[in-house]
């Protein structure tokens, strides 16, 4: 199993310890690290600065938000940065959620997600694999684009640009179970959320026949630490925030998995608080069993132990959220 290092996105400002921890984590010898987007910072443009400060790690999206960008235009943003960084680049991507899409970006959501998540990675290889313009009679990303509203004057192109690899990774966060076996088929990888070595199920029946070579690679915040209660916290307020507030009351993905894995009621009751503007009481909301069983917190012995199960299942790639150098270490030596 591999570890990577997840940056996430940024607050209200810009982290001036992701460089530095980025460094630390190529000479610990991770794998990669990841950046993020919901609706401030973009993910592509803190990769490219870490980039230019590391040599070796790979760099990836975790994920960029399909809404934000065209896929040609995504495409473009990939296959610049993998030849800067030297054939590094693993494009991650999701679709998110109506609140965002509509609410963030200004555009409907798919009526349909599965047909433009899979429109959008087809435009994507397309133009990745440059062997001929790119043309797609699709629904809601077709090439050129042929609406009433058009001039009819579309031309299909071909990227300018040589990518360096035809064969960048392409890895998707999916949820639903029709979701994620749609991502089996389609993509290199994937990028679960709350994954919990015990409960693989929630996720469908895809999950125990992923194609060989197939990438898992979920993130997990890890903190070592003595008080258990008192690491678990970031993980109950990331989950409050996320079952919470990131979606809509009548339909939150998020919400949905949580259900699925066994805490439907625990889940209608943060969003119910966290709708309510009860913010502190979603975050204590949230059970310290879940909070545990898809995170790595406590002690290094313990930390150790809970380790073993990760390894035992279908996860390929560790993706590590902390900002904590010495649990990097440790993590890095536990995993070698």
């Amino acid at each position: 199993m591999r570890l990577g290092l997840a940056l996430g996105y940024w607050g209200r400002g810009p982290s001036p310890g992701h460089v530095e921890l980025a460094r630390e984590a190529e000479r610990l010898g991770y794998d990669s690290v990841w950046t993020a987007e919901s609706w401030g910072s973009d993910a592509f443009t803190p990769l490219t600065w870490i980039a230019a400060h590391t040599s070796t790690i790979g760099l990836g999206t975790a994920v960029a938000q399909m809404a934000a960008r065209s896929p040609t235009t995504t495409a473009m943003h990939a296959l610049t940065l993998d030849h800067l960084s030297g054939g590094r680049m693993t494009l991650g991507l999701g679709l998110s959620g109506p609140q965002v899409v509509e609410g963030w970006y200004g555009r409907p959501f798919p009526a349909s997600p599965l047909t433009a998540t899979r429109e959008y990675v087809d435009v994507v290889r397309q133009v990745l694999r440059r062997e001929g313009p790119v043309e797609l009679d699709g629904r809601f990303h077709p090439h050129p684009y042929r609406g009433a509203d058009g001039t009819g004057l579309g031309k299909p192109l071909k990227p300018i640009t040589h990518p360096l690899r035809a064969g960048l990774p392409v890895l998707l966060g999916a949820e639903g179970p029709r979701n994620v076996a749609q991502t089996a088929r389609i993509a290199d990888g994937w990028l679960p959320l709350y994954w919990s070595p015990d409960r693989p199920d929630a996720y469908g029946p895809a999950v125990a026949d992923l194609p060989e070579g197939f990438r898992v690679a979920p993130m997990a915040r890890v903190r070592v630490c003595d008080d258990l209660a008192e690491g678990l916290l970031p993980v109950k307020a990331m989950l409050g925030f996320y079952i919470g507030g990131m979606g809509h009351a009548r339909r939150n993905f998020h919400a949905d998995l949580m259900a699925r894995m066994g805490y439907e009621e625990e889940a209608r009751r943060i969003q119910e608080l966290f709708l309510a503007g009860r913010r502190e009481e979603a975050v204590l909301a949230v059970p310290d069993a879940f909070a545990d069983e898809i995170s790595l917190v406590g002690p290094r012995e313990r930390i150790a132990e809970r380790l073993e199960r990760w390894r035992a299942g279908p996860v390929t790639d560790l993706l590590v959220l902390t900002p904590d150098p010495h649990t990097l270490r440790v993590l890095a030596e536990l995993n070698s």
